[in-house]
């Protein structure tokens, strides 16, 4: 198969789809790669990192899209992008179609078959390819707060960990998942008072195992969102449900009771974001406030630490890159049910649930569309 690996557009965007010990597998197993080239110069990969493993670079990203049957990215295609894909074609990358309705359309119009790395499974019920970016989000959104937090970049001022005779900050992190375990890790590591809120009560029984008195664990409800959240000084939220926008737990008026300089850390904006106030913003223009607060909604953070994150995501993707690579994507899927459950468009059509419900358009089953 011609895999080809776009050099990423979105702002401030450094991580590549695949590194060169990646195309190496792929190669290895007959297949050919082609770079666009400096996609992974931001990160330390440079164009001859690639053709000494065997890819060819290509010029431009035209001529990457031109070449490929399967596109491997990283963040969800700019419409320039989405209008160069054609049937036939696969691609392979983050999608998180819920919040975009028009990159639904465009998609569909494409007539290609889109495949999402953040609604793949696995067999514990996992995400594993959304599981390395919950993994730097989450640990990323506890330094990002940290620094909001200090005076001089609008903040309270206030040292997470605090000093003897002084209290340390406090953290209220909605959701116990990937993202909100590493928050919580981060953040006891600072010293913080950490608060973690779930309304899985055996999620809450591991956290409590794991971590023990040092993290006050507590069910997710109205009331105690919006108690919590009053008196906290970062809170972070990573609530998901695969594939379909996310909850808004905390309401504009709660937002509003919170203290001036308060930061909000939305790991859930790319499905749309868990706070009433969020919008998405860009490493280029991370914050903006709103009722006095600050809010950091980067819709793809883990691009700040992107080799860090390229060679986590490398790891995770590349094993489902060579099934479809072997198989072809249709015999890939009908043989792996995690990867068919990665689907959200086929032939002109919405192939999960959740995507067409949040974007108010009908779906078909996965199998019916691939006439399995």
């Amino acid at each position: 198969m011609h895999i080809g690996v776009p050099k990423e557009i979105k702002t401030h965007e450094y991580r590549v789809g695949l590194t060169p010990a990646g195309a190496r597998e792929l190669i290895e197993h007959g297949h050919s790669v082609v770079v666009e080239t400096l996609a992974g110069a931001g990160i330390g990969f440079d164009d001859s990192a690639y053709t000494g493993v065997g890819a060819t670079i290509a010029p431009s990203a035209e001529a990457v899209f031109a070449a490929a049957e399967m596109i491997v990215k990283v963040k969800e295609p700019q419409e320039i992008e989405a209008r160069r894909l054609k049937s036939g074609q696969t691609l392979f990358t983050y999608l998180h179609l819920a919040a975009e309705p028009h990159l639904t359309e465009l998609l569909v119009a494409s007539g290609a078959t889109c495949i999402a790395y953040e609604t793949v499974t696995d067999a514990r019920g996992g995400l594993p390819l959304l599981a390395p970016m919950s993994e730097v989000a989450g640990r990323m959104a506890v330094q990002v707060g940290a620094h909001y937090l200090e005076r001089e970049s609008g903040g309270r001022g206030i040292l997470l960990g605090g000093v003897p005779g002084v209290a340390a900050g406090k953290v209220v992190i909605l959701g116990g998942g990937v993202a909100g375990t590493n928050a919580a890790r981060m953040a006891m590591g600072l010293e913080a008072k950490v608060v973690v809120i779930d309304r899985s009560m055996p999620r809450l029984k591991e956290l409590d195992d794991q971590f023990g008195a040092k993290l006050q664990t507590l069910y997710s409800t109205r009331q105690t969102i919006e108690e919590q959240v009053r008196d906290a000084d970062l809170v972070i939220g990573t609530v998901l449900i695969p594939g379909a926008s996310a909850p808004k737990l905390v309401s504009d008026a709660a937002v509003a009771s919170m203290r001036p300089g308060t930061v909000i850390v939305d790991v859930a904006i790319d499905q749309g974001g868990c706070f009433a106030t969020s919008k998405p913003t860009s490493h280029a223009a991370p914050i903006y406030v709103e009722h006095g607060v600050i809010h950091y909604c980067v819709t793809n953070m883990p691009g700040a630490v992107a080799r860090t994150s390229t060679l986590a995501l490398t790891n995770a993707t590349l094993p489902f890159v060579l099934d479809l690579a072997n198989h072809g994507p249709r015999k890939a899927m009908a043989t792996n049910r995690h990867l068919l459950q990665g689907l959200n468009v086929y032939g002109g059509q919405i192939t999960y649930k959740a995507v067409a419900d949040a974007v108010g358009q009908k779906s078909v089953k996965a199998e019916a569309a691939l006439a399995l």
